[in-house]
This record gives structure tokens, sequence and C-alpha cells, in this order.
């Protein structure tokens, strides 16, 4: 099964690809896709750019399947709100090329792949090369790209299996601020 990661970003966005044999992992591909040719305050163009590397780095490697990055609140809502746009224009590329997608928070992706949810970028970028048997270490926003392949090649295959044993009932009892249920 050949996994595309993505790690969104308004401004750099990583991408990694892993073949997943069994329990083994084969490195493919990583890079980013910079956002950097439109001016700072050009959101539409900078998503536009998301949104066409994402199409061809898929085109290129043809993924089986893409897990992301969940993007979790900052403290400037306006910097989430930006994030949140440019996630759009990745998966929006994501499911136009028919690709299921899984989504992992970063604390996820660090402890599939450090061992704690608290890892440095320098940590996962050193146990990325290292799961890989890569001859040096990724850049950041690839290695987490990478990193979320790897968790969706350990921990996809397991919520598939419950997914198909079980439905999932939508759980009423515990509502976060009066009406949002989980």
């Amino acid at each position: 099964m050949r996994i595309l990661g993505i790690d969104p970003g308004l401004r750099t966005t990583g991408f990694g690809v892993i073949e997943a044999e069994g329990s083994r992992l084969h490195y493919v591909a990583s890079g980013t896709i910079k956002t950097d040719a439109a001016a700072i305050g050009e959101l539409p163009a900078r998503l536009k750019i998301i949104f066409d590397g994402v199409r061809e780095v898929t085109a290129r490697y043809r993924p089986d399947c893409a897990s992301m990055e969940i993007v979790f609140v900052n403290v400037n809502p306006q910097s989430t709100l930006l994030l949140g746009q440019a996630r759009g224009a990745a998966l929006a590329a994501l499911v136009s090329n028919d690709l299921a997608v899984s989504e992992y928070t970063a604390l996820q992706m660090k402890k599939a792949v450090v061992g704690h949810g608290q890892a440095r970028k320098e940590q996962v970028q050193a146990m990325v090369a290292r799961l890989l048997a890569l001859p040096g270490e990724p850049g950041k926003d690839a290695a987490d790209a990478l990193g979320l392949a790897i968790c969706h090649a350990h921990a996809g295959a397991s919520f598939a299996a419950i997914s198909r044993t079980t439905t999932l009932a939508r759980r009423v009892h515990a509502q976060y601020r009066k009406g949002r249920s989980y």
C-alpha cells in the first residue's frame, strides 16, 4: 500500500510518500510545496499553489490513500483560520483524486513515530530517518508528512478493522459547551 502524508501549512506544505508491506516501511519520496511565489497578502494564489502542488504529487506518485494532520486551535484565531484554509485546499486536492483521507493529530503522529506526544521536531526528524533507513534527516515539514504516513501505516489497519466489525455510534452523553457533541 502506498501512503501519502500531508503536513498542511500556508507557507510550506510538507508531503511524504511511503510504501507499507505488512510491517515493513519503504521510503518513496518527500518534499515541500512552497507558496513563496505568491505575495503574502495573496491568499487565493497561495491556496491555488497548494491545491495544484498536492494534485501534482498525487499524479506523480499514485498513492492508494492519504493521511493529513488535523489543525489545532492556536492562540491566534487568525492563524488558525489561515491554516484551516491551507488544509482545506490540500484536502480538496486529495479528494478530487478519489483518495481516502485519514486524519491524525500531531500528538497521535508523534506517539506513533517517537513514542510520546511531546516530541520535538528534531526528534521526529531523527526517528523518521531511522524508521525509513534514510541516509540523512528530512526537512521538518517533510518529516512531519512522512510521520503522518507512518502513523497511518501503523494505525490505519487497526482502525479499518474496528470500523468493519462495529458501527460507531455518536456519543450524546459527553457534550461540549451545551450542544456540540462528539
